[in-house]
């Protein structure tokens, strides 16, 4: 990292497990190591102070949540706490190099908000926003002189556009549409939830109801993200769109262990696949039935990646709550899940050891949150699609949960592409994998569909 003249005196350092920040005071000095964190913990350099004596970082070390702070480069020790939020972590700091002043912070709660520590920054937001209505308002470039800036808008329901202010003639440019194609009018809304978890923790989400009069008794469909380790936001979703477009509500959930919400948040999820990350989802679906907003006998769960798991785990150790399930290259051996680690990702087996678990030392753990080793619990339809390709979630994650369902005489539609890795790149597959899944869900739990049935027939 360069201070503001452009000399490099920052660098960063991990074996994967261990992070450190190195310093020097000149080009001409050896860089040394200034702080040394583990993995629980994170001090990460912005930029420097505008007389380059300083640096901004964003920093957990001794606190639950990140804040915004000030070091001192030499030593390594925390100066000031420039901006701390209750709820979430702080992470990002904005700056106007022109005027050489911190402008404000942005985090994210349930959507992302502001505070300003500038006056003239604050009034250029409020501006924007007075103009431009109903939608969110980002300031996502600027001219040097900061004469021009480039604004992007975005909603729920829109990926917005772009426009160019000028300041002194105080006069707003469309420059053009993101995805012109889409009208917001026939989109979903996306609303911000939360729910108490069963031993106390407050879970936080977003439900999007499909556009209908009576929004009771519906299909449901749980997205589950991936990671584990990074979680859902508020906006425009292409799959959440889909969904609801068909019929479904949609329900996603930053269970524990998403990423933002403070380090004890994060740390409740370690070697708690299948058991209390489960459960908040599982949470968050009895709640949504509670409120009348789920049929409980017309709801599916789906994800890739870590989501998929999430899909697999709900059948198998859940299997009253869902109609069906869908994985999207979903790990269902945890053992063979890190056994298949490539050798690029070996230095962070340790860690994925310590926060999920180690295959001897925690053997029944790991053989209890595998789902392959409950399949005799899964009693609702199930589709899965994977990569031949995937380094991260072999092929044999998915191989060998469909082998062991088709030998108890239970069929699986099962989606294998040659050429995709770890998700779906190409486009043919994109809308191969999407058509299917749409017949999946319309056949079992009732939603409208534009595909033919006889598309999972193939897949059989």
């Amino acid at each position: 990292m360069t201070d503001n003249a452009g000399k490099l005196r920052i660098a960063m350092v991990t074996d994967g497990i261990n992070s450190s920040v190195l310093y020097r005071t000149t080009e001409e000095d050896p860089f040394r190591t200034i702080i040394s964190t583990d993995f629980r913990t994170s001090v990460s350099p912005l930029f420097f102070t505008f007389d380059n004596k300083r640096l901004y970082a964003t920093s957990n070390l001794n606190r639950d949540l990140a804040a915004i702070v000030i070091l001192d480069p030499e030593t390594g020790e925390e100066r000031e706490e420039i901006f701390a939020h209750p709820v979430v972590d702080v992470t990002n700091l904005m700056r106007s190099r022109h005027r050489e002043v911190i402008t404000g912070v942005s985090y994210n709660v349930d959507k992302v908000s502001f505070h300003f520590f500038d006056a003239q920054r604050e009034e250029l937001q409020r501006r924007l926003e007075r103009e431009l209505t109903g939608v969110e308002v980002r300031v996502s470039g600027s001219s040097r002189d900061e004469s021009r800036f480039l604004v992007r808008t975005f909603s729920d329901r829109s990926l917005g556009d772009f426009y160019l202010y000028d300041v002194a003639k105080d006069e707003l440019t469309h420059l053009a549409a993101v995805s012109p194609w889409l009208n917001p009018d026939y989109l979903a809304a996306m609303k911000p939830i939360q729910y108490t978890s069963r031993d106390g923790l407050t879970i936080r989400g977003y439900l999007t109801l499909p556009r209908v009069k009576e929004p009771t008794q519906l299909p449901v469909v749980v997205l589950a993200h991936g990671g584990p380790w990074a979680r859902d936001s508020w906006g425009f979703h292409p799959e959440v769109q889909f969904f609801a477009n068909r019929g479904y509500a949609v329900l996603q959930v930053n269970f524990r262990g998403s990423t933002g919400f403070g380090r004890a948040f994060w740390e409740a999820s370690f070697r708690e696949w299948g058991r209390s990350m489960q459960d908040d989802v599982t949470d968050g679906v009895k709640w949504l039935i509670e409120k009348g907003v789920a049929d409980p006998a017309r709801i599916a769960i789906y994800g890739g990646s870590y989501g998929g798991y999430k899909a697999l785990a709900g059948l198998t150790f859940t299997p009253e709550l869902y109609a069906a399930g869908v994985s999207f290259v979903g790990p269902s051996n945890i053992f063979t899940l890190l056994e298949s680690f490539p050798p690029y990702w070996q230095p962070l087996l340790d860690m994925m050891h310590e926060m999920v678990g180690h295959p001897e030392r925690d053997e029944e753990l790991l053989r209890a949150a595998s789902p392959l080793f409950h399949i005799e619990n899964i009693r609702a339809p199930l589709f899965i699609a994977q990569g031949a390709n995937d380094p991260r979630v072999v092929q044999r994650e998915s191989d060998q949960i469909v082998e062991a369902l088709r030998a108890r005489g239970i069929e699986v539609p099962y989606m294998l592409k040659a050429n995709e890795g770890h998700g779906f790149a190409n486009e043919e597959n994109r809308f191969a994998f999407y058509r299917a899944m749409d017949a999946f869900l319309a056949e079992h739990i009732g939603g409208r569909s534009e595909s033919d049935i006889s598309i999972l027939d193939e897949l059989k």
